[in-house]
């Protein structure tokens, strides 16, 4: 049977967050990929000079198996999209499992897909996702039932393997992983603030200060929009 994966695309959108997971999932065996936005118009990630054509629209996704979120600075606005989130919503109810990477996690909660769970994004962002109503994990990659989601951008990569695992069994995903070579050996031991050095921590506190309080914001309008209705 075909496994249909959606994966959201978005103006602004952190093109590694879906291209790591988009790398490892294509490769699932009988897995269909829907890249899906509201046309199929090409998409603009954040700072990076190519286009993303999606696949297909929202209004004409088949009911997927996997729904997927990446992250990005123009998850902002879509916080309080009503087409976007009701999407993801009813989506949501029917899917195997409801994932993310990064700040994608921000985006799920506010379509109330994670009430209860345990979930991680980004870790600047970790302490958003409380007000969605979820138990924040400190963990690059968290599974609670049918909620998987993925720290910060090279995270997915991660993540998406974890997912195949659930999916198709941990062989495949290992086999998954040697193909694509993922044998990571980064230069610097600087991924995370928990092994950062003081400095390079505050300097990324610093330029992404302004950003979290623009995502909080906009969580509060949409916590009084739904209050008012």
């Amino acid at each position: 049977m075909t496994l249909h994966v959606g994966m959201l695309v978005f103006p602004r959108l952190t093109q590694l967050d879906l291209t790591g997971p988009l790398e490892v999932l294509h490769r699932v065996p009988d897995a269909q990929v829907h890249v899906l936005w509201k046309d199929t118009s090409p998409v603009q990630p954040d700072g990076v000079p190519i286009g993303i054509v999606p696949t297909g629209a929202l209004s004409s996704a088949p009911r997927l198996d996997v729904l997927f979120v990446p992250g990005g600075f123009g998850h902002v606005p879509l916080l309080t999209d009503d087409e976007v989130l009701s999407f993801l919503a009813d989506q949501g109810k029917t899917a195997r499992y409801v994932t993310s990477v990064c700040t994608g996690a921000l985006l799920v909660g506010a379509a109330g897909l994670l009430e209860g769970y345990e979930a991680t994004t980004h870790w600047a962002y970790m302490d958003l996702l409380p007000m969605f109503g979820a138990r924040p994990a400190r963990r690059r990659v968290v599974i609670d039932r049918n909620r998987i989601t993925g720290g910060g951008v090279t995270a997915g990569i991660d993540f998406a393997l974890r997912v195949v695992a659930e999916i198709a069994g941990e062989p495949v995903a290992k086999a998954i992983q040697l193909g694509i070579e993922y044998d990571p050996e980064p230069p610097f031991r600087s991924g995370h603030p928990d092994v950062a050095d003081a400095d390079a921590v505050e300097r990324v506190k610093r330029r992404l200060a302004d950003r979290i309080a623009e995502s909080r914001a906009q969580i509060e309008r949409g916590r009084a929009r739904r209050r008012g209705g």
